[in-house]
């Protein structure tokens, strides 16, 4: 079994299910359906073992794991999310987006400020 996103006429993801390969080329699903395998263990370009945060061997497939309302990038054969605000860009290698300030390297959690550019510390 494999992951697969079905993608509207503007490469938007719609759904995404669990299916066999010969089920998706049957025509079972809709044949003017666009159907992209995509691995639930991919993100950023690395592959992970199963419900682990460790890289393992496994072949990256699409940059992430595709979700609802996702972009397939055919030229870049990648699958990214939408824009979370709009100081944020789009690293053409993980096709993960990035904040214009790294997000604080310590045990707490915070929140992005886009009207100030920074990030707001979250209170226990």
């Amino acid at each position: 079994m494999a992951h697969f996103a079905e993608l509207d006429e503007n490469n938007i993801v719609t759904r995404v299910i669990v299916a066999e390969q010969d089920f998706i080329n049957s025509g079972a699903v809709g044949e003017s359906s666009n159907w992209v395998q995509t691995s639930y263990n991919t993100r950023g370009g690395i592959h992970y073992a199963p419900n682990s945060n460790e890289p393992d061997s496994g072949i990256a497939l699409r940059k992430n794991y595709a979700g609802i309302g996702f972009t397939y990038d055919s030229d870049r054969d990648a699958f990214y999310s939408e824009q979370p605000y709009p100081s944020w860009t789009l690293n053409e290698d993980s096709c993960l987006w990035e904040s214009p300030v790294p997000y604080p390297d310590d045990d707490e959690m915070y929140t992005w400020d886009e009207e100030n550019q920074g990030w707001n510390l979250i209170e226990r």
